[in-house]
Formats: C-alpha cells, structure tokens, sequence
C-alpha cells in the first residue's frame, strides 16, 4: 500500500463573502502540486458565522458546484466544511468530494455553544470514514476535538481508519488546547493526525494563528505553521504506521463502548 499525500491550506478567510473565498481557495489549490487529498479550513466559504439564514446555501447551491468543479479540474479529492440549509434547518457540514463528483458528508456533532452555534445550526449523528487508495480517514470539525469517544478506534482486529482530519476555525487564545488534543488523538488512536486551522482575524475580530499541525502515531509533530498563510504537502507514511501498530499493539486492549445519539 502507497504512501498518501495530503496538502493542507492554511489561510485567511474573508468574512462572509463566499465568491472571494472561492477565487483566494482556488488559485492556492492550482499551486498545490501533486496530491491526492486538499483539506480547507471550517466554514472555508464564509468564515465562522452564525448567520446560516443569509449565507446558508442548499446541496444544488454554488458552493458545492464550486467544490465539485475544482476537484474535477484538479483531478484531486477536496474537503472542507460549508453552511448548508435543508428546508428549515442548517447545518456545518463537510464535504468529501471526490474528483468524479461524487461525495461524502458529515455534520459537525459538537456545535460550539460557547459562541451560540447551537442556536443556528443542527447536529449530527453519524461519523464519515472515507477511503482513498486504501487509507482510511476519519473526518471531523473543530469543536469536535474535545470529545475523545466521538474519534476513538473501537477494539477489534483491524483499526476502523488510518488519519484523523480535523477541518477549524480555532481560535489563537486556545491554541494550546488545539495542539495538546491534536497529539492526544494521533497517540491513543495510532493514527495520523491533521489539524487545518484559518489565520487572521474574522467578522467578530477574533484572532486565528493557525498553528495547522501533521502528526504522527507516536504523537511526533511532522509540520507545523504558525500565523501566516501556507500551503503545506504531507506524504504520511504507511511503513511508519504499520510499524507503530504491530510493535506497540495497545489498540486491542482498549475498552468497548458504544455511542447514544
């Protein structure tokens, strides 16, 4: 099984303003190189908003067309989160678009009362583990970072994915969280873990220093970048995964659970 190569965009954001973004997106995309997998920031459209009333677009909407015509220029698979309405409700949703158009989705399940998205949008229930050339990758969101069970591998003989990506807008007063958790993740999962966060201040003059974070099974920190913008490419090794795995084989000793909706 091939290494996989992941490019991670960390950037400013302009603030509700979804046609400037796609243009600032696409032509960082176009300088990539070769990848397979790009990862944008939460709410890589419009900044985090709570405005999903105004901004919130449906599935047929210009924003997924935007995401499902640069993934087929690019010949590459594009993530990222965007706000989506279904009839009366809304949702930070991120999509896993793959190069022929087809996709995947996740609803963010932890929505971040602190800053009142709970008020606005809908959570989900169910967790997305895409696929690509035999990598498994399990994609989240922000806030989702907290909650250690939502991401824990459930013991068994195989590992359920290989990544952990989590697409934000996290804040720079918390940083140290981020990257305190980020580590933790990739550490009790024997995983790779990817975090791409925004930089620069949003419409609510909240600073985001980036600090987009690779890390490793072993909690090894691979590539890291602080307040400026960048356009990092990751090959994640699968001889370095594999050899963590069955050397310190503690993933079958973890404890069963199931999770309630």
């Amino acid at each position: 099984m091939s290494d996989l190569r992941v490019t991670l965009v960390q950037t400013r954001l302009e603030w509700e303003d979804p046609a400037a973004n796609q243009a600032l997106l696409q032509e960082k995309i176009r300088r990539a190189g070769p990848t397979q997998v790009v990862v944008l920031p939460e709410m890589c459209t419009t900044g985090f908003s709570m405005r999903p009333d105004v901004l919130a677009e449906p599935m047929d909407g210009p924003s997924v067309q935007w995401l499902r015509n640069l993934a087929a220029e690019q010949r590459v698979i594009v993530t990222g989160s965007f706000m989506i309405r279904e009839e009366d409700r809304f949702f930070n949703r991120l999509l896993w678009m793959l190069p022929n158009g087809q996709y995947g989705q996740y609803d963010k399940r932890h929505l971040f009362a602190h800053a009142g998205e709970h008020r606005h949008y809908t959570p989900g229930h169910k967790r997305l583990i895409a696929s690509v050339n035999g990598w498994r990758l399990h994609l989240q969101i922000c806030y989702d970072l907290r909650f250690p069970v939502w991401a824990r591998q459930t013991p068994g003989e195989e590992p359920e994915y290989d990544v952990l990506v989590y697409v934000a807008n996290w804040p720079e007063r918390r940083v140290q969280a981020w990257r305190s958790l980020l580590i933790a993740r990739a550490i009790e999962n024997q995983c790779y873990a990817i975090g791409v966060n925004r930089v620069g201040n949003d419409g609510n003059g909240v600073y985001h220093s980036g600090n987009s974070l690779v890390v490793d099974p072993l909690g090894e920190v691979l590539y890291e970048k602080e307040h400026e913008e960048d356009l990092h490419t990751v090959s994640l090794s699968r001889e370095r995964l594999q050899s963590v795995r069955s050397q310190l084989p503690f993933l079958k000793d973890g404890d069963g659970f199931s999770i309630v909706p």
